[in-house]
């Protein structure tokens, strides 16, 4: 537990530790943008057209060797010009007779090597603005070495790949694991979906890099990293929730959705802005949950409490997109060291319940071969041989055929309540030449389809056989009866005999607890037991809760 401990902490401080986004895009030149004094002429008219001004004055540009290029970002679409001279176009802008074609928001483009010496240029943008007039969205520019303007995200998307195929193939693994497990678990789901979900945001977040997004349709893409980032905020800490198994999950869960959507509604349209407080709000309910786990010494509650606040200490430090999906990543981990803790506590229960479904194996062939049980039957059988040969024949037949039944239903943990009964009669058959007590079967409403864990009801007809007083006349009757509800199916067994008085209550011995570990076995805590005595007789009820 200390090395999965260690090796988890050396991964948050590993993402801690990563190097700061802007380091990968270093670069020798040095310039300045005189914004405050750019030069901005619209059409009156309306019809969308622009021309723009800036003045650059370029200080420093060591390795002239390379080209310089520039990045520009901005919506329309429009023409390229630097002292002049057209370097690049980005769309088409609008004429007349021709509609515009719209341009990407963001644009490279290389300056011709004779124009880009020190000192001062003019960079000239002509085009149109025909979509999103009232976004009043600026314009901005870049200077970096050309090649260095493209390799720079192509560096940064080569982590996110990793990150994101990552996701994917823990999403995809997640969801095979629930579709093929017979417990369900939410947890499971849901890691799933936030795992999906992740990859999803990594995949949206740099697609303007892969694909061409016209400025038109710029925002349609924030939309969906704004819901993402949205529907993330909420699995997070619902997930904790119920690794960390809450009581009050609705409440939180309430509180924390009342949060998103006041956040999304006041920063509505800011989405940078509102995507950062959607995680920070995921981000504080979550520490709140795994503190209280902390407090309440669930495992796991520290590492995950640790995992936050480093993935908060990442995004502090750290570029901001960059940053995000680091700790993003961190809480990720947190997850999976989570559900580790819970497959291993899995793993371990169902190693428990192997031993004891070997125990119950044992128990249940020693209930048939005990040395008194033994004995006894075979001083009356040979009792029944001398006096009574064909009688004594029955007797041997039914004596054999509980033992064949025994044998077969003694590695299963569960069978058909036809063969439960049958191992029932058979008992009372045997026990009817051994006690010479006539034993009277009867049920009601069984259903055939039914199953049970093995030789339950036999140990009650045993218990009901040792401890009622043999009667002088009459017989001493067993009556199994079922009744099903929408909740729950009920078994209830009535021996209808006089009761044997006795100061210690033997009904609470070994027999009844093979019984409750036999249905524990089978139905984990869905069950209940009951058994008391009732006029006439006695009352064991056994109930079970339908999953649902």
């Amino acid at each position: 537990m200390y090395r999965h401990r260690l090796f988890l902490i050396l991964l948050l401080v590993l993402f801690t530790s990563c190097k700061y986004y802007k380091e990968y895009v270093t670069s020798d030149i040095i310039y300045d943008v005189d914004y405050d004094h750019q030069q901005y002429e619209a059409d009156k008219n309306g019809s969308g057209a622009f021309k723009v001004e800036i003045e650059i004055e370029l200080l420093k540009y060591e390795n002239q060797s390379e080209p310089l290029g520039m990045q520009i970002n901005g919506f329309g679409a429009f023409d390229v010009y630097w002292d002049g001279v057209l370097v690049g176009k980005n769309g088409k802008r609008a004429q007349s007779g021709s509609a515009e074609s719209p341009g990407t928001e963001t644009t490279y483009y290389q300056i011709p090597q004779k124009l880009s010496v020190i000192g001062k240029h003019k960079v000239t943008l002509v085009g149109t603005q025909t979509h999103l007039r009232e976004v009043n969205r600026e314009i901005h520019l870049k200077l970096k070495d050309y090649l260095q303007l493209h390799r720079a995200p192509l560096i940064v998307i080569s982590f996110m790949n990793l990150m994101a195929g990552a996701f994917l193939i823990a999403a995809v693994y997640y969801f095979f694991l629930y579709i093929n497990s017979t417990r369900n678990e939410s947890a499971v789901l849901l890691f799933g979906i936030i795992c999906l979900l992740f990859f999803c945001l990594l995949i949206l977040e740099y697609a303007k890099y892969y694909i061409t997004i016209p400025y038109n349709n710029f925002f349609v893409r924030l939309q969906i990293i704004g819901g993402i980032t949205f529907a993330i905020s909420i699995l997070i800490p619902w997930y904790f929730l119920l690794q960390f198994e809450f009581k009050n999950k609705k409440l939180f869960l309430f509180l924390l959705l009342i949060s998103l959507i006041a956040i999304y509604i006041y920063h509505y349209g800011h989405y940078d802005i509102s995507a950062a407080y959607l995680t920070y709000a995921a981000r504080i309910f979550s520490v709140v949950i795994a503190i209280i786990a902390v407090f309440k010494k669930v495992k796991g509650g520290l590492i995950v409490v640790a995992g936050l606040l480093a993935g908060a200490v990442v995004n502090y430090f750290m570029f901001y997109d960059f940053g995000l999906f680091i700790a993003f990543t961190i809480i990720v981990l947190c997850m999976l060291y989570l559900h580790t803790i819970k497959a291993k506590a899995i793993e371990e229960a169902h190693n428990a319940s192997l031993l004891l479904s070997s125990r119950l194996q044992l128990e249940l062939l020693k209930k048939n071969i005990q040395p008194h049980f033994l004995r006894n039957t075979l001083t009356s059988l040979i009792d029944w041989v001398e006096e009574s040969p064909k009688e004594g024949v029955l007797f041997i037949r039914a004596l054999s055929d509980e033992f064949d039944i025994m044998n077969e239903i003694s590695e299963d943990a569960l069978i058909p309540i036809r063969q439960e009964i049958e191992l029932c009669q058979k008992h009372l058959e045997v026990m009817s030449f051994r006690k010479e007590v006539f034993y009277e079967w009867k049920e009601e409403g069984i259903e055939e389809n039914e199953s049970v864990p093995p030789a339950i009801f036999h140990t009650i007809v045993e218990n009901g056989i040792t401890h009622s007083v043999k009667p002088k006349r009459g017989s001493i009757v067993f009556c199994l009866s079922f009744l099903r509800e929408n909740e729950f199916k009920q078994y209830t067994m009535l021996t209808i005999a006089e009761n044997r008085n006795s100061k210690k209550d033997e009904r609470k011995g070994t027999g009844f607890k093979y019984i409750k570990a036999r249905l524990t076995e089978s139905y984990g805590t869905n069950w209940s037991f009951e058994s008391k005595a009732v006029e006439g007789g006695w009352r064991t009820i056994i109930k079970i809760w339908e999953k649902r």
